[in-house]
């Protein structure tokens, strides 16, 4: 094969009052580098706490200039099928081809109207990845960025429909971190929703810190978010072939 593979598992953990370091969830994630620069991105995301329980599964493919091509998403809320769905984006167009218990058969059809980052898959590996748009060579800095998701809610627990998002995202700078799957050379970021773009009942997304491989890869090594959600990712296992 001429493809390399990435492979991976994100442990999710509580910073809650009294449930410090106890595990919440975890996440196996997976790229294939093809040969002429495209990638797939596998995730199985399984949030445990708090309830419902969150089972997500992801196969995201971008270009070799790093822009979303498709994504498949199969979402399950409380251990019950929410929903399954196709986004393809192609010409300036996103597409969505969904179904589930509360929407039936779903088809959609947004013009994008004017340049966009990403498609924001929720994965946690994927989050880390976005962070490539960011031209590091300006220094530390924050700039607005603009993605299609799935779903704006902030664990991405609801049917398979397309959403819009504008947040900020901020390049801290470089450092050196340790985690459980070893010390890595790293660039941090910080996202932000300062205009409220994710759905929540808490008066949008808290800041959330990301730690990822200072190479083309941005794999994700640790990160986490305060305030109402109170929560800590980090990278515990690797392989690369």
């Amino acid at each position: 094969m001429k493809h390399r593979s990435i492979r991976g598992k994100i442990l999710y953990t509580s910073r809650k009052p009294g449930r410090e370091g106890e595990e919440r969830g975890r996440e196996y994630f997976a790229f294939n580098v093809h040969a002429d620069g495209k990638r797939t991105m596998t995730a199985q995301c399984e949030i445990e706490e708090p309830d419902p329980t969150v089972m997500r599964n992801i196969v995201y493919s971008l270009d070799e200039n790093d822009m979303p091509m498709d994504c498949f998403v199969r979402l399950s809320v409380g251990d019950e099928f929410m929903g399954a769905g196709l986004f393809r984006i192609k010409d300036d167009v996103v597409e969505c081809e969904s179904f589930g218990p509360s929407i039936g058969r779903l088809s959609q059809t947004q013009p994008i109207v004017g340049d966009f980052d990403g498609f924001g898959t929720h994965p946690i590996a994927g989050d880390a990845y976005l962070t490539k748009k960011m031209d590091r060579s300006r220094g530390p800095h924050k700039r607005k960025i603009r993605v299609f998701l799935p779903s704006p809610d902030h664990r991405g627990a609801t049917p398979p429909m397309i959403a819009e998002a504008n947040l900020f995202l901020e390049y801290v700078g470089e450092e050196r971190v340790e985690v459980k799957a070893g010390t890595f050379d790293a660039y941090h970021y910080r996202f932000s929703d300062e205009e409220g773009g994710m759905a929540t009942d808490n008066g949008g997304h808290p800041p959330y810190e990301v730690w990822v491989t200072a190479d083309d890869d941005a794999i994700f090594l640790k990160g986490g978010v305060d305030g109402y959600m109170m929560t800590w990712y980090e990278l515990v296992e690797l392989t690369r072939e």
